[in-house]
């Protein structure tokens, strides 16, 4: 007897409830976290305070969030897939560069970051800078030794990387975005900036354990659209904290998209429609996972913690 969508959406969210989705976080954390600690530079080799610095930026309260999620894709399509975790480094030592600069001055201008100093607070502006651009160097130098499998091109891991977060992807979100205070504040504008800024970096990483994988076609847009919509949920639920939690829970200052004037979703639609429109997509994410053949229980309960995240 076939089951009824609403039936399966049940049993599947029951599932998703049932998985103990802190247990599995923390384990890939060390995962992750001992990858990360063996293959980026030590605090002692020269220059000292450069990689003292790098190493502070990515060692602090990181969730891993893009590391785990391009695992966990890998193995929702191969459960024995082993190719992921180096361009899973990549994207997380990237995604700490663009930390970093957002923080300075000339952006965000925000003096905490992960419950401890930015990066130009504890070393200087000139320091910051030099760490965020290590640190993107480094994830393509780490991405340079990883081949995708065919039928990818060889170089397609740093292909995506380069697209997510070049000026058709990250650093075109934050250029918006500083922008958006001097334009008149509009809902084409603000998706813009949240598909960019955040979504895209998000996408590549399911993409990218897709490909480590050997997805097909029809897998590979089945990741993109879940990583897309979770990275819009992602953003749209740091509006919401922004405007609803302390400075201690999320561990960076709040109220500061106000204060910055920042175009958000709250500002925009309200925090109502804020909640609502992140649970649709998320739901539209769950959804197609329907279409990977493996264990897809800890992608659907990534997308839940997603919006119902404290910090």
């Amino acid at each position: 007897m076939r089951l009824s969508n609403l039936a399966t959406d049940a049993i599947l969210s029951y599932s998703a409830a049932m998985f103990d989705l802190k247990a599995y976080l923390a384990e890939q954390r060390r995962v992750v976290e001992s990858a990360l600690d063996e293959h980026m530079p030590t605090d002692t080799e020269r220059p000292s305070v450069l990689h003292q610095a790098m190493r502070y930026c990515v060692f602090s309260e990181g969730k891993r969030i893009r590391p785990i999620l391009c695992l966990a894709t890998a193995r929702a399509i191969d459960p024995n897939s082993q190719d992921a975790l180096m361009p899973g480094l990549a994207l997380e030592v990237f995604h700490s560069s663009t930390l970093v600069h957002d923080d300075l001055p000339a952006m965000d201008d925000d003096d905490m970051r992960r419950g401890q100093p930015a990066a130009h607070i504890q070393f200087g502006e000139a320091n910051a800078i030099l760490v965020g651009d290590a640190l993107l160097t480094l994830a393509f130098e780490w991405l340079a030794q990883c081949t995708a499998p065919p039928p990818y091109l060889p170089g397609q891991f740093s292909m995506e990387l380069a697209q997510a977060g070049g000026s058709h992807g990250v650093i075109a979100g934050q250029y918006e975005d500083l922008a958006a205070p001097m334009q008149t504040p509009n809902a084409a504008l603000l998706d813009f900036i949240h598909l960019h800024k955040t979504a895209a970096l998000i996408r590549a990483a399911t993409r990218m354990g897709a490909i480590a994988a050997r997805a097909n076609s029809e897998e590979l847009d089945a990741c993109s659209l879940y990583g897309c919509n979770i990275g819009l949920a992602f953003q749209i639920t740091d509006d919401i904290l922004d405007e609803t939690s302390d400075s201690e829970t999320i561990g960076k200052p709040v109220g500061s998209d106000r204060k910055n004037n920042k175009l958000t979703y709250v500002s925009l639609h309200g925090l109502d429609s804020a909640r609502q429109r992140a649970e649709q997509i998320i739901a539209e994410a769950c959804d197609a996972l329907d279409r990977l053949p493996g264990d897809t229980t800890p992608l659907l309960a990534i997308a839940r913690y997603i919006v119902e995240r404290t910090h």
